[in-house]
């Protein structure tokens, strides 16, 4: 799996893991009380040749994040050898999670290549921002279905 680098959003604060890690606010400023959520995002192309518009579209949206109100942070991700690609997001809430679906060039992304391929996705809950846990998490998630995929399962579909 190849990953971009953690792209911090104005919710992130400087702090990170290590605050965390001691029992810090992560340093998300205007964070409501609740958990974080984290959207992870797995697409699946029917044809290679749509993955290199996805990737410049996709890094296009991403220089949007650190402008995002509710944007703790983020990766993207991809797997070229599957056609598979995606991200993993945090967030201080599910309204800054929907006002990101609601933006312009994520809902053009989605139409152009929603019925070219396979979307899956799930939202997890975090008390606190542990980048490394979430990856974690997230990668495992990922992975899951792959097992089931050579077993000729059919793949989950959670959205």
């Amino acid at each position: 799996m190849l990953r971009s680098r953690w792209c911090p959003g104005p919710a992130g604060g400087r702090l990170g893991d290590r605050a965390a890690a001691r029992g810090v606010d992560s340093g998300a400023r205007g964070r409501p009380s609740g958990p974080l959520l984290v959207s992870v995002t797995d697409f699946t192309s029917d044809t290679y040749r749509d993955l290199p518009g996805i990737a410049r579209r996709g890094f296009a949206l991403r220089r949007r994040w650190p402008h995002l109100d509710g944007a703790v942070g983020m990766w993207l991700w991809t797997i070229p050898s599957a056609r598979r690609c995606g991200s993993v997001a945090v967030w201080t809430g599910q309204r800054a999670l929907a006002e990101f679906v609601r933006l312009p060039e994520h809902v053009a992304i989605m139409n152009r290549y929603r019925r070219r391929g396979t979307t899956r996705s799930v939202i997890l809950e975090y008390e606190s921002l542990d980048t490394a846990r979430i990856r974690r998490d997230a990668e495992a998630w990922l992975m899951s279905d792959d097992h089931r995929r050579d077993a000729g399962e059919t793949p989950r579909r959670m959205t």
